[in-house]
């Protein structure tokens, strides 16, 4: 068993595990990022490179992994549509999103496959805030330890759940869960994460969560206080068009099958 893995992986596993990596400017923490997948969990990678200013590209290709690179930035949500597509086309039966910056644990791989692999989630997400004094520990910006438990605190009120992040970049999906949510409509910035989340639990799907530990470093790429104040609203954006259209009064193509 590879070292750091939290997981048994002694069970028998038919299905096809794909890890994405959206990737831009990652060329300093990619190598030391996937040195700590543990690889008897995955059966292919597949790095985007969302049209990097650095050697992300050529640093992935010298570690044997799938490269995809787009030749116009698309931004985090476009690049993710490409993940997903790709994979997809792959076989992938599940899908496991990893940031190649180094914030979040590869570690967890293992772990955040198990709820799908049971057949008990749809969609798994990695939560920095199950433990919210480790999110500190691992110094997470205060501005951003506060927000997300506002907006948090906000979306589960709206939908209706009680997760305890809906902002984590380190996520588990089933193929059926992908090839159900219309992705492809949503945003090509940073809004996709939540509005594919919000998608999640208008057409029904189940959410897990696992608890994982993030660090946050010089080389990590982090959403500043401007662009996370502009993500916030375009949050509380999509939560009212959740609620317009399940009132019937403005329909929304996020939520048509």
């Amino acid at each position: 068993m590879m070292k750091n893995a939290p997981a048994d992986p002694s069970h028998p596993r038919s299905q096809k595990v794909i890890v994405v990596m959206p990737a831009y400017n990652a060329s300093k923490t990619l190598r030391a990022t996937y040195e700590r997948i543990p690889l008897n969990y995955v059966d292919e990678i597949i790095l985007v490179d969302d049209a990097s200013h650095d050697d992300t590209f050529a640093e992935a290709e010298k570690l044997g992994i799938r490269c995809i690179r787009h030749r116009h930035n698309l931004g985090y949500g476009g690049n993710q549509k490409t993940c997903y597509t790709e994979a997809l086309r792959e076989g992938a039966d599940i899908v496991i999103m990893l940031h190649p910056d180094g914030q979040y644990d590869p570690a967890f791989v293992g772990a955040i496959l198990e709820p799908i692999i049971r057949g008990e989630a749809d969609v798994v997400l990695g939560s920095r805030m199950l433990d919210r004094k480790k999110a500190l520990e691992g110094k997470m910006p205060l501005y951003k330890f506060t927000s997300n438990i506002f907006l948090t605190t906000l979306e589960n009120w709206v939908l209706g759940k009680t997760l305890s992040e809906y902002h984590t970049g380190y996520r588990a999906y089933s193929r059926h869960f992908l090839e159900t949510i219309p992705f492809m409509r949503n945003s090509d910035d940073f809004v996709f994460d939540t509005q594919i989340l919000v998608q999640a639990v208008y057409f029904h799907m189940r959410i897990a969560e696992i608890p994982v530990t993030t660090r946050y470093f010089k080389d990590a790429s982090s959403v500043g206080l401007k662009a996370s104040i502009i993500y916030g609203l375009k949050t509380l954006g999509v939560l009212m068009q959740y609620l317009l259209h399940q009132w019937g009064l403005v329909r929304s193509r996020l939520f048509l099958p």
